[in-house]
Formats: structure tokens, C-alpha cells, sequence
């Protein structure tokens, strides 16, 4: 129980602080749709259960004692983020005649996004490597080590999923529907913030 108190705390903490998944959220459900919102939070839980499936094989330790992959998994992540923040800065203004037929995210797509996101972010794989490693006992029955990783994943669906709910309510996008373009530009800028604070900050184990 102890442990389980453990896992719901510090994941509760990671899962609310802002980041790469709350800026892709927000910004797909209020500048496209709350469906395109919570497609993206679907992915990001898909994203989380990468890094806990190489987590429950052991190829996590890889990671934790092997820096080129994590600098590799890093480079790609903030390269990610730049891209999908310059392409953001980059959009053209819309008329609200055009903009909801230009503005159409696939179902499939929004999952990408959020997937890759998640996947791609080497701050969540040392979050959930060292919660593995470090809180979770190594007597801890594989059903419950699985148990623990669906709910961080979970958390983070149902999280996610309510800030596309809340940014993706029609009262609030309509009235901020002509700052859409301006919107798109202030979480592309943030992206990018991201993705370059990524490339250069020094991601390792603690």
C-alpha cells in the first residue's frame, strides 16, 4: 500500500507539471477540436506505456547506464518539438470562412502526435525508469509492477483528457476563434522553448 501511495503521489506531480504534453493538448483542442484534444491525450498515454513496457523488460537499464542513447532519444525529442513549433509559427492566418475546412486534424494523426510527443521525451523516460528503480521494490510481483505502469498512463490520459475538455469547450472557442492564428503562433514559440531547453539541458539519471 505504501508503495502504491508512492506511485499515485509522484505520478499526480510529474503528470501536472507543464510541459511538451500539456502545450500539444491544449493547443490541438483550442484551435482545432476537443475530439482532436483528447486523441492527443490518447496518444500521449500510448507514448507513457512505451517507456514503461522497455522499463518492465529491463532494457531501461540500457538508458540509465548507457548516456548516447539518451542523448540520442533527446536530440530527437527536441528536434520533434522544433519542427512541430516551427511549422506552427509558420501557419498562415485563416478567415473564419475557411478555418474550420483548413483546420482538420485525422483521428490518426492527433494520436501521432501526442504519441510522439510522449514517446520521444527523454524526461519522461527518467521519470519512469527511476520510479521503477528506485520506489518500486525488487520483490514487487510483475502483475503489479504492470498494475502501476497502466495507471501512470491512465493518469495521464485522464489528465490530458480534461484540459482538451476544458480548452476545447465551444463557448471558449468561439470567442477566442479569431486569435486562432495568433494562438497557433504563442504554443508554436513555446514548442520550440521546449524542444531548444531540451537540446541543451543535461538530461541524466539523478
Amino acid at each position: 500500500m505504501t508503495e502504491w501511495f508512492a506511485i499515485i503521489t509522484i505520478t499526480l506531480l510529474a503528470v501536472l507539471s507543464p510541459g511538451p504534453d500539456f502545450a500539444m493538448v491544449s493547443r490541438n483542442a483550442l484551435t482545432l477540436s476537443k475530439r482532436a484534444g483528447i486523441l492527443t491525450a490518447l496518444g500521449i498515454g500510448a507514448g507513457v506505456l512505451v517507456h514503461v513496457s522497455y522499463t518492465l523488460l529491463g532494457i531501461g537499464v540500457m538508458l540509465r547506464y548507457s548516456p548516447w542513447l539518451l542523448d540520442i532519444m533527446k536530440l530527437a525529442g527536441a528536434a520533434y518539438l522544433i519542427w512541430l513549433g516551427a511549422k506552427m509559427v509558420m501557419s498562415r492566418p485563416r478567415s473564419e470562412v475557411d478555418a474550420p475546412a483548413n483546420r482538420v486534424l485525422s483521428d490518426a494523426a492527433a494520436l501521432r502526435v501526442g504519441f510522439w510527443t510522449n514517446a520521444l521525451n527523454p524526461k519522461t523516460a527518467i521519470f519512469i525508469i527511476s520510479l521503477f528503480t528506485q520506489v518500486v521494490g525488487a520483490t514487487t510481483p510483475l502483475v503489479v509492477r504492470i498494475a502501476y505502469g497502466g495507471f501512470i498512463s491512465l493518469a495521464h490520459v485522464i489528465w490530458f483528457g480534461l484540459v482538451a475538455a476544458f480548452f476545447g469547450a465551444p463557448v471558449l472557442r468561439r470567442k477566442l476563434l479569431g486569435l486562432s492564428h495568433w494562438i497557433d503562433r504563442a504554443f508554436g514559440v513555446a514548442l520550440i522553448g521546449f524542444g531548444l531547453s531540451l537540446a541543451i539541458a543535461d538530461v541524466t539519471f539523478g
